[in-house]
């Protein structure tokens, strides 16, 4: 029984109220628990049909003004605040650099079937109630108004656990799933891919669990694409939303073939045991799902994600290349 397992098992136990010999619930805990899915990619059904100009998930919750202040949140590297819309619904809101890219990425990651937080751009407004503000001063101004925000949507229904997961080390190790978000990561040059072996810095890994129909599912996901659509690299800084960056580096994203494996010129936080196992058959796979993306859903995503015209026509243009480049892998 693996150390996941076992805290799955402990979590487990109050809900088996109906036994009371201590042997017997831990028994029926342990085998509530084993009943569960790890989960990293769900086919994403007809991708020509989603609307880029929607966050991940669809059209709704949507942010809508007024928004209330809750509270100020100090994780991560982004000034954030807690609001409450006039729907009653709550949102993380984000200002900072990152906005951009992480509005536009988790649309196309979302697509590819795998899973994000909903995230919308929000070009400005204002928050009632906001004080006492300690790093996010800088971001909603004394009468709280603001520019330039993301804003993120929990799931309700997901509920993110203590763990997190290693690129080298989880229960995909080898799957063309795994190695398909691998290539994502390197086409969206996302060099930030922080894990559990950055808890003290901040992974950028995580799980979630839900119940569906008796069973738990364990979602296993990256938790932030703001550091995006720029340069990759391994120097721990923003790089991220800057076309002329990601534009250099297009003419290496993909190196060539080496036997059965891809080479890519990518270099981040972690580089060689994250993209030296790319297989071919891996690529091709990606190709069934990133190849039927169109460039008028990307331009959609990106104009949505507050993107300026000249920054829509790099951008998408770049993209394209870069799948193109894979597609030649696989030819």
């Amino acid at each position: 029984m693996d150390r996941l397992l076992l805290l799955e098992t402990r979590r487990c136990a109050p809900y088996c109220k109906e036994f009371v010999k201590p042997v017997v619930l831990l028994l029926a805990a342990a085998l509530a628990c084993a009943a569960q899915d790890r989960i990293l990619w769900s086919d994403p059904g007809e991708i020509e049909r989603i609307n880029f100009a929607n966050a991940a998930g669809g059209a709704e919750p949507h942010p809508s003004p007024p928004f209330y202040f809750l509270r100020e949140h100090l994780g991560g590297s982004s000034p954030k605040v807690i609001v409450r819309d006039s729907a009653g619904v709550q949102w993380r809101a984000k200002g900072g650099l990152e906005v951009h890219a992480e509005s536009f990425s988790t649309r196309l990651v979302a697509a590819l079937g795998y899973a994000v937080e909903s995230t919308w751009y929000v070009a400005g407004g204002k928050v009632e109630g906001a004080k006492s503000l300690k790093r996010a001063a800088g971001f909603i101004h004394p009468d709280g108004s603001f520019w330039n925000a993301s804003f993120e949507h929990r799931d309700k229904n997901l509920k993110a656990m203590a763990q997190d997961w290693a690129w080298n080390s989880n229960p995909f190790m080898g799957t063309k799933e795994l190695n398909g978000l691998k290539v994502l990561m390197m086409l969206l040059s996302n060099w930030d891919n922080k894990d559990v072996r950055d808890r003290r810095a901040g992974s950028n890994t995580g799980i979630a669990e839900r119940w569906v129909k008796g069973r738990i599912q364990l979602i296993y996901r990256v938790t932030d694409w703001g550091q995006t659509l720029g340069a990759w690299g391994p120097e721990p800084r923003p790089k991220g939303w800057d076309c002329g960056a990601f534009t250099a580096q297009t003419k290496s994203f993909v190196e060539g073939p080496q036997g059965q494996y891809v080479r890519f010129g990518y270099s981040g936080h972690y580089t060689d045991d994250f993209k030296n196992d790319i297989k071919v058959a891996d690529v091709r796979w990606l190709l069934l799902y990133l190849g039927r993306i169109t460039d008028a859903q990307v331009q959609a995503g990106l104009t949505a994600s507050g993107a300026t015209q000249e920054q829509v026509a790099c951008f998408s243009g770049q993209l394209r290349e870069r799948i193109n480049q894979l597609k030649a892998q696989t030819q």
